[in-house]
């Protein structure tokens, strides 16, 4: 990957917003030579989710910058959960479950950072060390450096403690020791001395940077960036549906898009900031034209674009905009029933018996009444005869035409419009 020099990552990350806590105002000094830089995800899905975004890319802009980063799947820390951020304890997960998890997010994280050539990434998963410790082991090499007055003092324990409904367990409250641990393996396995994260991790970073210092004497550093939210402050990545995934079985490349282009004008250039690698200049230009022109949504389109490709590749990205064109009218043609579902999602279905397509086919009349965009026949008549009739995105005139399979828009669906804008589905079912 091409990038900016070494020594001028940190003045990338203040300008773009993302850096909420250093833990040394030496660190820019410390990042002037190649370094190898870590950043942690618990595999509580099979997949990241949109959250997960900002330590990618910021593992991404370190590696752009000549350092070399380091993935960790939490195997190990993804057994306990972290309470960080959490109201309540996370739901424990089995072995087995975990695996798979773990497998699913190592594939995707190979889009976000390169694992060739001289600064090429490492991806590692923390059981692979931790599973060796007894628990006694761990608790004499390694709990007894942790003075518990000082993990009471951290943030992600002490606002759970005063919770009094929900409290923490021991099993979280050792979630800390767990992770700090993990950077001292990783400076003593890999050499490296920079860790990232959200801010919500500030202490169990700060631990990690304690425990090396106890142990090793050596001087380790972190950075924490803001969490992704909107102007209100609620969690972005969030819809009606649920989390916005990057994996495309879980959230599809067109319905991707559509969550970035929809992102509100007060968002929109924050999110261009934080998880775009346009440049200053180009995203400035993007705030100029949404200051004089928010109608055109330019911001939210090179938004959609650039994440959609980092994402789902360009194969994904022309699905998206294609997925997009026919919902605003282009014709329908080459789709499957999956797809189209996901297109018109919030557009109501009926469902028919696939024979009534047979021998002369269903009446237009009855197909306009049956998908509910005519409350009657006299009305779908009407319809047709102004010319708002339309099939697949296809204008259908004439009042006898009738519809058969060869009309289907997938494998068993068929898009009906009336007017510009009103959309109903059929299904036909054997």
């Amino acid at each position: 990957m091409s990038g900016v020099e070494t020594s001028s990552i940190i003045d990338e990350l203040k300008w773009r917003g993302l850096i909420h806590q250093m833990t040394d105002e030496k660190l820019s000094e410390h990042l002037s030579e190649p370094r190898v830089v870590y950043a942690g995800f618990d595999p509580t899905a099979d997949s990241l989710h949109v959250g997960s975004f900002i330590p990618l890319m910021t593992l991404r802009r370190f590696q752009r910058a000549g350092h070399r980063p380091i993935v960790l799947v939490g195997g190990a820390t993804g057994m306990i959960g972290d309470p960080s951020g959490k109201s309540e304890e996370r739901v424990l997960l089995s072995e087995d479950r975990l695996r798979q998890n773990v497998e699913g997010i190592a594939k995707q994280l190979r889009r976000f950072v390169d694992f060739e050539g001289p600064a090429g990434a490492v991806l590692v998963n923390n059981y692979d060390w931790m599973s060796g410790f007894t628990f006694l082991e761990f608790l004499r090499d390694v709990g007894k450096h942790f003075p518990v007055n000082v993990m009471l003092s951290k943030d992600s324990v002490r606002m759970r403690l005063e919770k009094s409904d929900s409290g923490l367990s021991y099993t979280e409250f050792s979630y800390m020791l767990l992770q700090a641990y993990d950077f001292v393996h990783l400076h003593r396995a890999h050499d490296c001395t920079v860790q990232l994260g959200g801010s919500d991790q500030w202490g169990n970073i700060t631990a990690g940077i304690d425990l090396a210092r106890r142990l090793d004497s050596v001087q380790l550093y972190g950075i924490t960036g803001p969490l992704l939210t909107k102007s209100d402050g609620s969690k972005m990545g969030k819809t009606e549906r649920g989390a916005v995934w990057l994996d495309p079985e879980k959230t599809s490349p067109y319905a991707f898009y559509q969550y970035w282009i929809n992102v509100a004008d007060d968002d929109v250039g924050t999110c261009l900031r934080y998880l775009t690698e346009l440049d200053r200049g180009a995203i400035e230009e993007l705030d100029a034209v949404r200051a004089e022109a928010p109608h055109r949504r330019e911001s939210q389109r090179r938004l959609a674009e650039e994440l959609t490709r980092l994402v789902h590749g360009d194969t994904g990205l022309a699905a998206a905009q294609r997925a997009t064109e026919i919902f605003f009218g282009a014709e329908i043609d080459a789709l499957t029933d999956a797809q189209l579902l996901d297109i018109f999602a919030d557009v109501s279905s009926q469902e028919l018996p696939r024979k009534v397509l047979e021998g002369e086919g269903l009446s237009l009349i009855d197909a306009l009444v049956e998908s509910g965009l005519a409350t009657s026949r006299g009305e779908a008549r009407r319809t047709i005869e102004q010319g708002g009739a339309y099939v697949n995105n296809r204008r259908r005139t004439g009042l006898d035409a009738r519809l058969t399979a060869a009309d289907l828009a997938g494998e068993s669906t068929m898009v009906l419009r009336k007017g510009k804008k009103k959309y109903g589905l059929l299904r036909f079912t054997e």
